[in-house]
């Protein structure tokens, strides 16, 4: 299994397993499962893991680097709702 970080230098876990189009013979995605105390595992909370499409993916090597990414605010959805039933 290899280690997933984002292009900021954060750890995200471990590759768990991989989806493949076997069709096409491309890679469409990784399912990393988040390693306690790492920004995927803060980010997703009590969930166990997270499929990253492979478009995200920058490199492969001995570890796998992929795009950084945030989790969307909470607050930003709850605000469009109330503006738009004014």
């Amino acid at each position: 299994m290899k280690d997933v970080f984002t292009d900021k230098g954060l750890y995200c876990g471990k590759v768990e397993d991989i989806e493949c189009d076997l069709k096409r013979f491309k890679m469409r995605s990784l399912i990393v499962k988040a390693a306690k105390g790492s920004y995927l595992n803060d980010m997703l909370g009590r969930k166990k893991g997270i499929i990253i499409p492979y478009p995200m993916v920058k490199a492969i090597g001995d570890i796998i680097l992929i795009k950084h990414f945030a989790a969307p605010a909470a607050d930003e959805g709850t605000e469009t709702t109330e503006t738009t039933e004014e």
